[in-house]
This record gives structure tokens, sequence and C-alpha cells, in this order.
């Protein structure tokens, strides 16, 4: 009898570790995610509403902002778009001090739009190395205040806690194998990262391959930083070979985590991108450049590349920035890391699921002159996203959408289909007929046959044009990245040691 029930019990725990196990691995191979940050310093942008419009046309599932502005809040809910919200640096203090601000904060900021606003992650402070005001010592205890502020409320399972960091962080990043962290911030970040590992929370990095080139481009491969380098760099010490800058960081920051015996804590880029425009002597700073890293960024992360440290991991990555924003300081790059201008137009075609996308150099201003061609709706689109797009259009999108009201040449067929298809049409028209106008989110689809029917006459570009001009209502906030682009660069010289490491 002892002996079959030492079997029942061995063959029980088996499956146990078994169901476990796939769990785990379940986990482990969920893909990984492509999202945007939305900062808001500027005086030109559309309303929260026309914003939650435009991430939903574009396919936009995850954003970041960085704070919690309630009506940012309020145009999210009931999109499915998923939020990561943001404690300024300058809220530290008094979320670090007394737990009854952070649970009013919760109370009055969160609670009330929540789950209808979808949030998933709460950044406490933002590039606390960077800031000028000594507040690194405040993060940790204001992350175990909102932490514990979630589990009053039952959503410290569905709310993940952490904090965002420069590359300055590192103290060694080259080659990645000989990462480490800084013993400046021995002090904090030591409990940050058991706050991490005890809370199964991200570490939180900004990365920016473009300054690396821009400090040193004599010296730094453009192909390296925009993932095109068809040559290798081999770290000495694990063989491990390197094709792009983005990598070499992301590794030299997990080497960096190992070294200190924090194996589980995985990693997630909150910032990174290219921005569009520059300074005369920015020369890389170009529509081409921004759109050919991006391009290759969502690429390598929807594939489930990994890193050379960490084929097949994991990986979510958030673009900066949603918009050009114009409030910013220094060098015009950095009001240029947009990718909309505030009018809601493209500053470059993107193309979200990884597939491929239109080449810059021809999508900008190209008009389908030698070619006649009409954009209507996707039969495959889905009811929800159809009217979307169709709400858009006709607002944001300034498209005179008479034509299908009731009694209107266009009105029947009274479909979704029928009456999206009109206004994609009118809108890729009027934006010069290219690709990426008839993008509406993957749910427009380009043909050569005209569409028009009875009294109904679809526009040819040239005909039926309206002039789009913005008429949004701009809010005015401050409250945008917690820190110029310009103080990324603080992890410069780990980066050009990295580079001369190698040279």
């Amino acid at each position: 009898m002892r002996k079959s029930r030492m079997g029942k019990g061995l063959g029980f725990n088996l499956i146990l570790f078994g169901v476990l196990l796939f769990i785990m691995l379940l986990g482990h191979c969920q893909g990984s995610k492509v999202g945007v940050c939305y900062g808001r310093n500027a005086d030109d942008l559309p309303t929260p509403n026309k914003v939650a419009q435009l991430v939903q046309l574009h396919n936009i599932k995850y954003l970041r902002i960085y704070d919690s502005n309630i009506q940012v809040l309020k145009a999210f809910a009931n999109t499915g778009v998923e939020l990561m919200i943001g404690v300024p640096n300058s809220d530290l203090l008094s979320f670090a001090q007394f737990q009854s601000n952070v649970d009013s904060w919760l109370k009055n900021s969160i609670l009330p739009y929540y789950p209808a606003s979808k949030i998933t992650y709460i950044t406490v402070g933002a590039e606390v190395t960077e800031s000028p005001n000594n507040v690194s010592s405040l993060v940790v205890p204001a992350m175990k205040n909102v932490l514990t502020g979630l589990k009053k409320a039952g959503l410290h399972k569905k709310i993940k806690v952490s904090s965002t960091h420069s590359l300055g962080v590192l103290s060694r990043s080259f080659p990645p194998s000989a990462g480490a962290f800084s013993s400046n911030y021995a002090f904090f970040l030591k409990p940050l990262l058991e706050f991490l590992a005890d809370n199964q929370s991200p570490f939180m990095i900004n990365i920016y391959p473009y300054y690396a080139y821009r400090e040193s481009p004599s010296n730094v491969s453009l192909d390296y930083a925009l993932f095109e380098s068809s040559s290798e760099v081999i770290d000495p010490n694990t063989g491990l070979l390197y094709t792009n800058m983005f990598d070499a960081q992301i590794d030299a920051l997990y080497f960096a985590l190992m070294a200190l015996n924090f194996r589980t804590i995985r990693v997630m880029v909150t910032e990174t991108g290219w921005p569009s425009k520059g300074s005369p002597k920015e020369t890389s700073a170009t529509p081409d450049n921004a759109q050919t890293y991006n391009t290759n960024l969502i690429r390598h992360v929807i594939n489930n590349t990994g890193t050379p440290a960490r084929p097949g991991e994991k990986l979510d990555v958030y673009i900066f920035s949603l918009f050009n924003e114009n409030r910013k300081p220094g060098l015009d790059s950095e009001r240029n890391w947009g990718l909309f201008y505030p009018d809601q137009t493209s500053v470059y075609n993107l193309d979200f699921t990884g597939k491929g996308a239109v080449d810059a150099s021809t999508q900008a201003n190209s008009t389908s002159s030698n070619r006649t061609a009409w954009c209507i709706a996707s039969s495959k689109a889905s009811d929800m996203d159809l009217q979307n797009a169709l709400d858009w259009a006709c607002g944001s999108g300034n498209v005179d959408c008479t034509a299908i009201q009731p009694s209107q040449p266009c009105f029947e067929p009274d479909t979704l289909v029928s009456h999206a298809s009109y206004a994609f049409n009118s809108y890729f028209q009027q934006n010069g007929a290219t690709d990426v106008a008839c993008g509406f989110g993957g749910n427009g689809v380009e043909v050569n046959k005209d569409p028009s029917y009875d009294n109904c006459l679809y526009a040819t570009i040239g005909k039926n044009k309206t002039i789009s001009s913005s008429n949004t209502t701009a809010i005015s906030s401050t409250s945008s990245s917690s820190t110029s682009r310009i103080e990324v660069s603080a992890g410069l010289p780990i980066i050009m040691a990295f580079i001369s490491y190698f040279l």
C-alpha cells in the first residue's frame, strides 16, 4: 500500500510539474509587443479623443503616457488599447512619504477609469539618474507604496509596477558580456532589482542608437545603428555575433543583471526611435532613416528574434514618439521624433505588423499620376475597426461625408462597408493617392476598378478634392516624456567605449 501511494504521489507530482512547465513555457512563448509613446510636450496636438481614434486607426495596441491625465484615460476607455501610465519625478517625494497620498491618487485618478481604460503598467519615476534633483532614493519607497495601494484594490496582479532608466545606469557595456551597473547607483539599484524580481516586473530601459551615430559618425556605422549591417561584431568572451547596436545594448543590460544574480528579470524597452528631421549638422535625422530604423526594429521584435544572448526571448518595445512635439528644447531633432504630425498625417509610413513597409523615398509625397486607383474598405475588416476608421475619416480626416447621409446618392446600400469605402477613397484621393493614405490600420484596400455605381461617383485624384486643414483643438500640457532625449545621451560614453573596443 505504501509503495502504491508513493507511486500515485509521484505520478501526480510529475503531472503537476508538467502542467506548471507548460504554463511557464506558454508564458515564455507569448509574442513580443510593439507600442508607442504618447508624449504631449506641445501646444498644437489634437484632443485625446482624436488621438484615440488615430491610434485605433493604425492598429496601435499599446501606448505609454507619462502621467495619469484624466482626459487621456477617458479617451482610451473601451478601446482595448493597453496603457502604461506614469508617476512623474515631481510626485516621487509625496508618493514615497505617505501611503495616503498614493491611495488618494489611485482612488481619484486610476480606479474610476479602470478597467474600461486598460492600464497594465505604472512607471514610478523616469530616468531618475539623469534628474538634476536627487530623487533616486525616493523611487523604491514610492514603488512599494504604489504596489501596496494596488494590493488594497486587488489589482497588483493585473497592473505591474516598475521605473524607467537611461543607459547611463551602466558603467560598462563593452563587450556586452562585461555589462555592469554603475556603482554610483548601487544604493537604489539593489533594492529596485529585488522589488522587480519579487513582483515579476520588468527592468525598463530607454535605448537610442541614434545618439551614438550622431556623436561619432566617422566611427559608428550607420548601417549598424539602423539594423542594416552586413558585418558582425564578435564578443570575445562569449563568441556571440552582433549585427546591430540595439541587441548589443540589450545584452549588456542582461549581463549586468546576471552579474548581480538577477537572472529572472526580463527587460522592456520603454523608449527607442529615430528622428525624422534635425539641425543642419544632424544629417542622419531623415524620414528615410527614421522609417528604416523603426521598420527594422518592429520586424526584429515581432519575429521574436531575441538577442544573441537571449535568442527567442520576449522583448516588448515602445517607439518614441506618437507626435512631433514643438515645445521640446534643444536641437531640431528633439522636436521631430514623431510618427505623426500634429494634424495627424503620417511623417512616414510604418507598418506595425512587421510584414513590410512602403519605401520612404517613394511614399512621402508620391502621387498616382501614372495610374488610376481607388481605395475601398476590406471585406475582412471587423465592424468595430471599420466604424472607428469611418469616424476618423469623416472627422479628423477632413473628408466630406455628405454623400453617404440619408437621401444622398451614396447612402444606399446602407452598409458599413459601403459607407467606409466611400470615405476611405475620398481621404485616399485628397492625400495624393499614396499607399499610406489607404492604410486605415490594414482595413483599406487599393483597387484598379472604379467602384462608382448609379449616381454615386467615387473621386479620383484631382476631382472632388477638398483642402485638408487641421481643425483640431489643442490641449496644452507640460506632461510628456520626463526628460529630453538629450539627457538620454548620458549613456553615450558607454556606447562609445563599446565602439572603440571593437575598432
